[in-house]
């Protein structure tokens, strides 16, 4: 091995296959995979495990969703067996991280591994499946094998861990709680799906279900398949045998670029960095992993600590516990749990507040892996676990070739931003942990923007020593992360504090030490200045009274006068969730014959082959012979002129093809989403944003061709660039698209006002975050013919702009789309440019070309939702009605059109939400900025504009002194009003929502308890908030609404219908069967949907707009009606027969038996000269209330209720419309809380992939979350009585961000500051911390906009 490696230091990183001798002593990789043993000689160290199994085995069901560790789509088992335990280990890993080396020895189980639709479903894949907890399915098969190996360890869990084993896993769908629901029937306690009368989701207080014709009931447990575990696949024999030989030797396995060593001997390992100093030890590789895909760090030689003993044991010692450096976090974690059970409490309280910390360290697939010794090495100054270490004191011993030392993790131990003073030729061996003693104080504090799996902002480890018998500081560490390029010691206040008495005033004096301490000046790395230096200080206050309320309990005497107030005692409250519970109440259909599917629970038509892996997306789609790969060329300036381009280097690299610019562009290279073409496919003079796609590169495959397009080098000329909303408004940078709305007379609605109120509010981009990135396959065909395989909700728009792009007739473009792995809007129009943009590489090569994008890549170029900023001006009279209402809306549109007049007009339309004003005025801008298009978002600008809407309401209730209950009832619209653009509110259901809501949700006796608690408790506030939405259905371009369909009757009696909509985990398809079903009169089973494709269905409508269900629908009646019609005669004829002998006899009587169908929406019309119309076919209305509890001193939040009552009309399927209410909320409490996009201020995004974006995860659901559908409210304007679903219930979700508006309220009222404020949206941590305003706020000056560079930018 040594001389192997010797041999590569030689050698250039491109050539290390280019020397035999390294060739010769490459080992096997042997391994196994759901038991078929995998024997590879040739294997490349440079891969990861989840691309060997997508692109050597095959094996697709494992998806790539980040590519860093953050999502748990790529989710897999990996097995050992341990010849010192004689025990089998079962862990969860994330397979985009795992290097494929790294399971020499071991078995990998797979999604496919478990169960499949041909042979029999694993019960946790069926569960997850009937519970209806899949949708898009592109998480699934992540969800599942998180799930199987916690049953492969516990047989029966606990729901908490339950939902601690999905702390890695993200859906963007389900909002999660019907997956948690399904699998709580492996629990002792189980779930019965609502068929049992003393269920747990027919209890909550509030809800009764007393209607007849009304169930809770989505699934019958009752008929799961049981789980026994003694059917599951042994470990391999022959690895339990053959342990010792792979375990007794080191292994060496060299590729093209990278070589990987395993060393079993701490002397082998030493030997091989004092050959190579740079050689990267790697455990975990979540680090290494990360700079490699996403740094462009590159690692020639890589080494694996895992099979040395010495780095790999853990022993308690007389002082503590000695940790060997390649210990997992998981192993970490369960041996301080033993010695915490086992000694007394004070001197395990450095090990409770490690194994605290570790609780929200990532997610268990990262915890399984990572290391000890890598958390330390990498220096991170945002880690969890440093700031514990260095305020405990601890030791760390190295070890290197030429001998031994230990060092102290003190103030000295970090030298610089990811430095310290380990050697190169060095390694950490292990860290000793030391007890403490029954006067030693420990704890441990974080603040993220996400409680689970999410970095720190600001972290902190604190430790006090008292005098015995006294209250006397004798020793203090306070040692903090995130505040400085490394983990700091708060020196001057340590030094401050000892000698001093540990009671009333400490905080105060030491307050303005640890701003010293800790100073950050404007613009700092990390940005969010003024709230970090706040949490310094509210994580002191909070250890010391940690400390204080310890003291009181062990040691009264010493404290006398100095006691915790009670109002104090909750601002230590440890966090604690009850598992997520909560009832779905809906209507059943009653008289309908049992072959009708319409308005039964069925489940997702591709759900059961989503949980086996089974689902084909486009990158899961084998090969095709000649097929080369793509990888883009973007910009690296958000405005600047193109100089040059150089590809030179690009191109020499073994493998690449081609370089595609503009000048390859055959047809039109200038496109767009909107009528206005403004959109290039390949920039070829100026850029206009940071990403903008300047060429492509194709070659062999993508490894290859991301190398070489990182190759290409652009010179650029920078040009002046705009990024915010403020800032285009300060420069006059406007789109010329303006719109107004007006009504009534503004002045005189002014005059006759009590109250005039006047202010801003802001909502913030949100990116999408659909699981599956854009992925296209382009497929040349004869004569110019084109092929596309896309993951799109436009296939017709995919279809034109390719046409375009290669200056062809659409006639010779086929557009397919079998489903996506989510959308949101996010697929409706930019993700067709790109799939023009590789046609026309495809034009240039001549091959088959694929191109899926990293996560970063898609956020990047993606576009978001539409930031906005209202200004606005109301008057109210006394009693809170509305008279006048003036608004200005901002919208940031970005570098181009794209859909973002129709996106400013929805919201122009919607800032009214349900409240009457006879006098309105609203005006519409689109700012133009240097950023990627912002495009459509589930919602098309109405959750911004109603934000507005509410945000008035909220402040009219104040200053009249009104509830919030009282505000909106004297302003709600009625049964027969117009809107103040002039349509007609027919079906006005919101009144029955309200009422229902209030009712379940126990609203009235909750806002007493509400209030009760804020008068008890200072530091942590509870908020209670009602919301309510109407959301009309169409979409804005009239010839939009349209859909066709074509159905065939096949002479066996099967069904295949194709229609206009995509399927992206919405239940289209479902649902469209549904109604196939009963215009057919048989059952669905009969009724197959396969894809979406222009050849069969021309001139389709995007799916968008929540109308897909409603215009393909009527496509589809209408084509079934026709079928059914030319069967009657036959039916009449044979009234007895069958479905199958009538459409036989069809068949021979040579009558048709395919149909084509069509669907429009009544005229539908708004004129902006006038400012009226009818622009929606109908209004689909909702209510929620939500309680929240904030903690003041962090803006740590948590949901604990959530009730919901949805106007759906007679709901197509319950589960589906179940699924999209709590889908569509919980992506909403991502918009109006979480989830907070940044740009830096050269525009380059900073919040790229889960690693910095946080969409909601499963422990942000309401503890209870309830959801009823308005019962007896058919819709007679939609297909079957139903109402749309999609996009109205997600503005639902601000009634978080207004629960958590009230809790805030109470704490400034607390402060003496009961006056209205502003809180934008998203309603961080960050901006809950500073509206909190209190003594320590108040010490910490806030810089003023404009006099410093920040560190960035929310647009």
């Amino acid at each position: 091995m040594v001389r192997v490696l010797r041999a590569l230091t030689s050698l250039t990183t491109d050539t290390i296959m280019d020397n035999l001798a390294v060739k010769t002593d490459s080992d096997t990789l042997l391994f196994y995979c759901n038991g078929t043993k995998v024997l590879d000689p040739d294997v490349d160290p440079a891969l990861t495990l989840l691309t060997y199994l997508r692109t050597k085995l095959r094996l697709t069901g494992s998806k790539l969703g980040c590519g860093e560790g953050g999502c748990g789509a790529c989710t897999v088992m990996v097995s050992k067996y341990s010849s010192k335990d004689k025990t089998i280990s079962h862990i969860a890993v994330n397979a985009c991280l795992t290097p494929i080396c790294s399971v020499h020895g071991m078995a990998v189980t797979t999604v496919e591994g478990i169960g499949s639709t041909t042979t029999r479903l694993h019960p946790v894949q069926e569960r997850l499946a009937k519970a209806h907890g899949s949708q898009c399915g592109f998480c699934t098969p992540g969800i599942v094998m998180s799930m199987y190996t916690l049953l492969r360890n516990i047989l029966q869990p606990t729901m908490e861990e339950i939902e601690s084993a999905f702390e890695g896993n993200l859906c963007r769908c389900t909002g999660y709680r019907p997956i948690l629901q399904g699998y709580k029937t492996f629990t002792k306690d189980g779930c019965c799906g609502g068929t049992n009368t003393t269920c747990c989701k027919n209890i909550p207080n509030g809800i009764s279900v007393q209607e007849e014709g009304v169930l809770t009931t989505l699934f019958d447990a009752s008929k799961f398949m049981p789980f026994d575990p003694s059917q599951e696949p042994i470990f391999p024999p022959e690895l339990m045998i053959n342990l010792y030989e792979m375990d007794s030797r080191p292994r060496t396995f060299v590729g093209v670029r990278v070589a990987w060593f395993r060393p079993v001997t701490l002397q082998q390992l030493l030997e091989l960095k004092a050959t190579n100093p740079k050689a990267k030890i790697v455990a975990g590789n979540s680090e290494v992993g990360v700079e490699v895909k996403f740094k462009n760090q590159h690692y020639p030689v890589l080494v694996d600590p895992t099979h040395i003993p010495e780095l790999t044991s853990v022993e308690r010692t007389p002082s503590g516990v000695r940790i060997g450096a390649a210990v997992s976090l998981t192993s970490v974690s369960d041996h301080l749990k033993e010695i915490i059970q086992k000694e007394p409490e004070h001197k395990t309280r450095v090990f409770a507040a490690i194994v605290e910390m570790l609780r929200w360290f990532a997610g268990h697939q990262i915890r399984n892996v990572a290391t000890i010794g890598g958390n330390i090495a990498t220096s991170s100054p945002i880690s969890d676990l440093n700031p514990l270490f260095m305020a405990a004191v601890c030791t760390i011993e190295l070890v290197s070739k030429s001998g031994k030392r230990t060092v102290s993790m003190d103030g000295n131990f970090f030298t610089g931003y990811r430095k310290n003073v380990i050697k190169t030729d060095e390694i950490i061996l292990a860290i000793n942990v030391p007890f403490t003693c029954e006067n030693e104080y420990f704890y441990g504090y974080k603040q993220s923007p996400r409680r689970e799996d999410d970095i720190a902002i600001v972290n902190a480890g604190m430790r006090v020593v008292l005098k015995p018998g006294t209250n006397e500081v004798q020793d203090c560490s306070l040692s903090y992360g995130g505040m400085a390029p490394t983990t700091v010691l708060a020196t001057k206040t340590m030094k401050n504090i000892t000698g001093r008495c540990w009671s009333d005033g400490l905080v105060e004096a030491m307050a303005s030490f640890l701003l010293e301490d800790l100073p950050l000046s404007p613009g700092a790395p990390g940005g969010m200045e003024p709230y970090r230096q706040s949490l310094t200080l509210s994580f002191f206050f909070k250890f010391y009274l940690a400390v204080l309320e310890q003291l009181r309990l062990e040691q009264p005497g010493i404290i006398s006068g100095s006691a915790v107030p009670p109002s104090y005692k909750s601002a230590n409250q440890p966090y604690h969730k009850n598992s997520a519970r909560g009832v779905q109440l809906y209507q059943v259909p009653s008289g309908q014959p049992d072959s009708d599917a319409v308005g039964r629970p069925l489940t997702h038509q591709s759900a059961f082959k989503q949980a086996t892996g089974e689902a084909i997306y486009v990158d899961d789609m084998p090969p095709i012979k000649g097929e080369l790969y793509l990888a883009l060329v973007m910009s690296r300036k958000a405005h600047a002129n193109i100089l040059s381009v150089d590809t030179t280097v690009a191109l020499a690299l073994n493998g690449v093809h081609a370089y595609v610019n503009a000048d390859d562009v055959p047809g039109n290279n200038l496109l767009g989403s909107s009528p206005v073409y403004d959109d290039v496919l390949y920039a070829d003079k100026t850029v206009n944003c940071v990403g903008q796609v300047i060429g492509v590169i194709v070659a062999d495959n993508q490894a290859i061709a991301q190398r070489a397009a990182k190759l290409v080098r652009v010179e650029y000329e920078e040009l002046p660039a705009v990024f915010t909303i403020e800032d285009a408004i300060e420069q006059n940078s406007f789109f010329p698209v303006s719109r107004c709305i007006q009504t009534g007379d503004l002045d005189q609605g002014f005059e006759t006002s009590d109250h005039i109120i006047e202010g801003e509010v802001r909502s913030g981009a949100q990116e999408h975050f659909y699981l599956e990135t854009w992925t296209t396959l382009v497929i040349p065909g004869e004569g110019g013919e084109v092929e596309v395989i896309s993951a799109n909700q436009s296939p017709s728009r995919t279809q034109s702009l390719v046409a375009e792009a290669l200056g062809i007739a659409s006639h010779k473009v086929v557009s397919r789309v079998k489903r996506l792995g989510g959308g949101f809007g996010g697929k409706e129009a930019r993700a067709c440019l790109h799939a023009a943009v590789c046609a026309v590489a495809v034009n240039k090569v001549k091959r088959p070309v694929r191109l899926m994008l990293d996560r970063n890549e898609d956020m990047m170029i993606s576009g978001t939702r539409h930031p906005f900023l209202a200004r606005y001006k109301v008057g109210v009279t006394s009693y809170g009605q509305l008279r006048a209402l003036e608004v200005d809306l901002y919208s940031n549109a970005g570098s181009t059109y794209d859909c973002s007049p129709s996106v400013l007009e929805r919201s122009m339309q919607n800032v009214d939400n349900c409240y009457k004003c006879p006098n309105v005025k609203v005006t519409g801008h689109m700012c133009r900025t240097n950023l990627a298009s912002n495009t459509g978002f589930r919602g098309f600008g109405s959750p911004q504009a109603m934000l507005v809407a509410e945000t008035i309401m909220s402040e009219i209730a104040l200053k009249c002194g009104l509830t919030q209950i009282k505000v909106r009832d004297v302003n709600f619209y009625k049964d027969g009003d117009e809107t103040f653009y002039g349509q007609e509110l027919k079906h006005w259901n919101l009144d029955k929502c309200w009422d229902q809501c209030l009712v379940q949700s126990d609203y009235n006796n909750r806002r007493l308890d509400v209030d009760e608690y804020n008068r008890k408790n200072r530091w942590r506030k509870r908020g209670l908030a009602i919301t309510p939405t109407k959301f009309g259905i169409s979409f804005t371009v009239k010839y939009y609404n349209q859909a066709g369909a074509l159905v065939h009757i096949y002479n066996d009696g099967s069904v295949l219908v194709s229609h206009g909509g995509t399927e992206m985990g919405q239940g289209l398809h479902t649902k469209m069967i549904q109604v196939a079903s009963r215009t057919l009169r048989i059952p669905q089973e009969k009724i197959h949907i396969n894809e979406t494709n222009t050849s069969q269905v021309p001139n389709t409508s995007s799916t968008a707009a929540s109308f897909s269900s409603d215009l393909n629908g009527m496509a589809i009646k209408e084509a079934c009606e026709t079928l059914l019609h030319r069967l009657e005669p036959f039916i009449q004829d044979n009234p007895k027969g069958t479905w199958e002998s009538w459409v036989d006899a069809a068949y021979k009587d040579r009558i048709s038996l395919s149909s084509t169908g069509f669907g429009r929406a009544r005229d539908l019309y708004f004129d902006w000269e006038k400012g009226k119309g009818d622009p929606y076919a109908y209004f689909v209305y909702g209510v929620a209330v939500s309680e929240v509890e904030i903690d003041c001193l962090t803006g740590d939040h948590q949901v604990l209720r959530t009730d919901i009552v949805m106007d759906v009309g007679d709901s197509l399927n319950p589960a589906i419309d179940m699924g999209q209410i709590e889908g569509g909320f919980i992506q909403g409490y991502g918009l109006f809380v979480l989830e907070d996009y940044r740009v830096s201020p050269s525009g380059q995004l900073l919040t790229t992939g889960p690693g910095f974006y946080k969409i909601p995860s499963f422990g942000d659901i309401p503890a209870e979350f309830n959801v009823s559908l308005l019962t007896r409210a058919p819709n007679p304007l939609a297909i079957c009585s139903s109402k749309a679903v999609g996009e109205p219930p997600l503005f639902l979700a601000a009634s978080i961000f207004f629960a958590i508006k009230d809790a805030i309220q109470s704490a400034r009222e607390d402060a003496g500051i009961p006056r209205a404020f502003r809180l934008d949206s998203p309603a961080t941590a960050e901006r809950i911390r500073m509206a909190c305003q209190d003594q320590f706020t108040k010490q910490i000056s806030t810089p003023e906009e404009g006099t410093y560079k920040p560190f960035f930018l929310r647009p």
